[in-house]
């Protein structure tokens, strides 16, 4: 009777270790991927493509923290994006603060309002917690049109060019690579929180919130955690989209923004960090392609997205996950 015991966490421990090796060399891949995706990449049009690719999975890795790790419902990131973005255009434009200074006071900001508001909102539970995140992300979206002159209102605010090291950044190019990197980091970020005790507090948080509470797991304190670093996410993401567009309108915070990123998080696949990847670059990337369908591109788009929930109820990566290596000898 007591031979299988230690056996026991030893095959648990050697799993763990098994499903971080496959992660990291994911993130291998991925590496290697952004290094070669220029080279096939044929104008600008197509760069800032990848660029938009980039920011929506920087958003979706964090949002996927909260939403597939922790369990927490958000439909109010757009919000966190839109402050992330405004606080950047808003320091550079009216006080001249350079732009990686501004993007830090950036992060700061949104840190701090979204601790402030993770404590009451978090005390929800299911549908209630969803409509409090509606909320939360539909006030910021009226301050950001009301505030007219801090924000430009919905006219929308000029932002100056970026500038590093006496040169002005203005080519699409430099932006992929900046952007790039940013989401290499974000993703190595999430990895090693997902392979870290806050990633397995965040797992038991969402499997079995109870059961964790009597386990010791501060739930509230995980959970809070969980929002306020998928708000950063969204924040740093934002606050690139400005710098890199020039010109920021408060539909960037938009409850269907809100809605486009839980959207695809859902159909990349929950509690996996490359699924929020691919299924940001997957719907970023789509719209542009049904554009061959003229007035019936939104009835495609979302037939697609019906079929792949059907077919593939866990997500697009962990469904083609579970195929490969079940067909694996």
């Amino acid at each position: 009777m007591r031979g299988p015991g230690p056996r026991r966490p030893m095959a648990r421990r050697a799993k763990e270790r098994a499903f971080a090796r496959r992660r990291y060399r994911g993130l291998a891949l991925l590496a290697a991927i952004v290094v070669a995706l220029p080279w096939a990449l044929p104008n600008n049009f197509y760069f800032n493509v990848a660029i938009l690719v980039g920011l929506n999975a920087i958003v979706c890795v964090g949002l996927n923290l909260l939403i597939g790790y922790a369990g927490q419902i958000s439909l109010g990131h757009a919000g966190f994006f839109g402050l992330g973005a405004y606080s950047s255009a808003i320091l550079t434009t009216s006080y001249g603060w350079p732009a990686w200074a501004a993007f830090l006071a950036g992060l700061v900001v949104v840190g701090l309002v979204s601790f402030l508001l993770a404590r009451p909102i978090l005390r929800l539970k299911g549908h209630y917690l969803a409509m409090a995140t509606l909320g939360m992300g539909i006030i910021i979206s009226i301050v950001l049109v009301q505030e007219t002159r801090l924000t430009g209102g919905p006219d929308g605010m000029q932002l100056p060019p970026v500038s590093a090291f006496g040169a002005e950044l203005y080519s699409e190019r430099v932006w992929y690579w900046i952007v790039a990197a940013s989401l290499l980091i974000a993703v190595w970020l999430a990895l090693n929180v997902v392979d870290s005790p806050v990633g397995r507090a965040l797992r038991a948080l969402h499997g079995a919130p109870v059961a964790a509470a009597m386990m010791g797991v501060d739930t509230v304190r995980f959970a809070t955690l969980a929002f306020v670093a998928s708000a950063l996410y969204a924040a740093a993401a934002g606050s690139l989209f400005a710098h890199y567009s020039g010109f920021l309108t408060p539909g960037e915070a938009g409850f269907m923004r809100s809605i486009q990123f839980v959207t695809m998080v859902v159909f990349g696949g929950m509690a996996s960090t490359f699924g929020a990847v691919v299924g940001a670059a997957v719907l970023t990337v789509l719209p542009q392609l049904l554009t061959l369908f003229h007035d019936y591109e939104q009835v495609m788009l979302g037939l697609i997205l019906m079929g792949t929930m059907v077919l593939m109820p866990k997500g697009l990566v962990p469904t083609l996950a579970g195929l490969a290596h079940r067909r694996a000898p």
